[in-house]
């Protein structure tokens, strides 16, 4: 089976060709600037491809409410270009094939749980923390939509003791991404993430956050297994201080294997590393084709 995949980021596009074992024959990246210019690289990407399915996991807010007038829209996002997109519409303009939508997390979550960290695991988180913070959550097998789908990054969390930053998100200001994520990092500090390396403050706050979203987490949608990327989280350091936080917020509660002796097996890095997007996509197509249940149809 060939298989199309686009992990279509608010900063870069990945485009890729692919099997349903999850493995890559191909890949091109480029960075996400208007629609019209960004799918227009994707056109050109697969213009002499002939695939049997196309996978995609697409930045959001995304309505995927199949009921939804706005069904396939990317809806109010911060990238005044992309805000109340059609995606899906202008996808179907150009490809003939059945295509597999969700967002760019929940396809990173599928990926793992397919072919990476998360192996064998029904119940199952992938955070990015990155340009934005976001989720994806396999639950029972099931990737969680709902009333729209996961927005972790606008979770609220309690603000540590003396910290008089005021938030970057230009919609609640000091949620979890207006704290945690680059930009806040950027804001906070003066400098970005990677300058920012030998700075042990940065990484204690940005672990306080960090931890006390995924103590969250954990008390709500009890996982089996947290799976950590995206560009801040390069940062060898943090995630052993993320997990003495999620110890810290616990403070024994769940008396769990997983959150003592083997919470390094427990919250850990993507095992597809930078691929488990691109992957994901393929993992779409893969458990949509099984459902005959495509989002172009």
């Amino acid at each position: 089976m060939k298989i199309g995949a686009i992990e279509a980021g608010g900063t870069k596009f990945v485009c890729g060709i692919g099997d349903e074992h999850g493995q890559v024959a191909k890949s091109i990246t480029f960075q996400t600037t208007t629609p019209e210019e960004t799918l227009s690289h994707v056109y050109a990407f697969f213009q002499s491809e002939h695939i049997d399915g196309l996978g995609v996991g697409a930045f959001g807010p995304l309505e995927l409410d199949r009921q939804s007038p706005l069904y396939g829209h990317i809806t109010t996002t911060p990238k005044r270009h992309w805000q109340h997109f059609n995606l899906l519409g202008a996808l179907k303009d150009e490809f003939s094939c059945d295509i597999y939508l969700d967002t760019d997390v929940n396809a990173a979550a599928l990926g793992e749980a397919s072919w990476g960290a998360a192996a064998g695991h029904q119940n199952c988180i992938y955070i990015t923390v990155g340009t934005g913070i976001g989720a994806g959550l396999l639950v029972e097998g099931n990737l969680v939509h709902g009333l729209l789908h996961p927005e972790v990054g606008h979770m609220l969390v309690r603000r540590r003791a003396g910290d008089t930053f005021s938030g970057c998100c230009p919609y609640h200001q000091d949620c979890l991404e207006g704290l945690a994520s680059g930009p806040a990092i950027q804001a906070r500090w003066g400098e970005e993430a990677s300058l920012l390396a030998n700075n042990d403050a940065v990484w204690m706050l940005e672990a306080y956050y960090l931890g006390q979203a995924l103590t969250n987490l954990i008390l709500t949608v009890s996982p089996e297994k947290i799976i950590l990327g995206g560009g801040v989280m390069q940062q060898a350091q943090l995630l052993p201080l993320i997990r003495r936080e999620v110890q810290t917020f616990l403070a024994g509660y769940v008396e769990k294997r997983e959150l003592g002796q083997t919470i390094d097996q427990y919250i850990v890095d993507p095992g597809l590393g930078q691929m488990a997007g691109l992957k994901g996509c393929l993992a779409l197509v893969v458990r949509g084709s099984r459902s005959h249940s495509p989002a172009s149809q």
